[in-house]
């Protein structure tokens, strides 16, 4: 099922109407649906060098949005729409860890979460679920999903369709090189508060 929405996804980049595509996938992830919107993200900007930021940052308002969504579902219907999609995800049991996160410092959590690979849907929807502040989710779901997708699409626009091997291969590396500085900032700025 998993490879028939990942084709589906795929099917997208050809059709005129791919730009609303890439913002509704990138919002329905946020919330819900499975398939990351990297993938129709780096097959719009191959397509379109120029137009790759353009691209990033369409995925980026997307993703941002169904975060919102995510926390409403967290929010309001939990029991009968989010533990369900917990589950399917395998982390019930980790749930709790998350709201462990939230209590030490939601902002970064939320932010490093919008960046890696983790199913970041379990963050949007553990946010309404914990009462972290839409603020909160804005801001830090701003950071990790703009410094994920830009990465890509910025990539893609420097050096053209042939580094999506690459960024396929090194995703992973770029993203603990991101969450390594993203932790060093934070720390440089509660220092400076101090």
């Amino acid at each position: 099922m998993i490879r028939r929405l990942y084709d589906w996804v795929m099917g997208w980049s050809e059709s005129p109407y791919a730009t609303p595509a890439l913002f509704l996938i990138a919002f329905a992830e946020s919330s819900f649906f499975p398939i990351p919107p990297d993938v129709l993200l780096m097959a719009l900007a191959i397509s379109a060098p120029r137009r790759a930021i353009f691209y990033a940052l369409v995925c980026t308002a997307g993703s941002v949005t169904g975060g919102m969504a995510g926390y409403a579902i967290g929010y309001h219907a939990f029991e009968i729409v989010g533990k369900p999609i917990i589950e399917a995800y395998g982390i019930g049991e980790k749930f709790d860890l998350v709201g462990q996160q939230y209590q030490e410092n939601a902002f970064a959590a939320i932010a490093i979460a919008g960046f890696t690979p983790i199913p970041y849907k379990v963050f949007t929807i553990a946010a309404g679920v914990f009462k972290i502040g839409v603020p909160t989710l804005v801001a830090a779901s701003l950071i990790g999903r703009a410094g994920r997708f830009l990465l890509v699409g910025g990539l893609i626009r420097m050096f053209g369709p042939q580094i999506k091997s690459l960024i396929d291969k090194y995703f992973n590396i770029l993203s603990i090189a991101f969450v390594v500085l993203l932790v060093l900032g934070f720390l440089a700025v509660r220092m400076v508060g101090h």
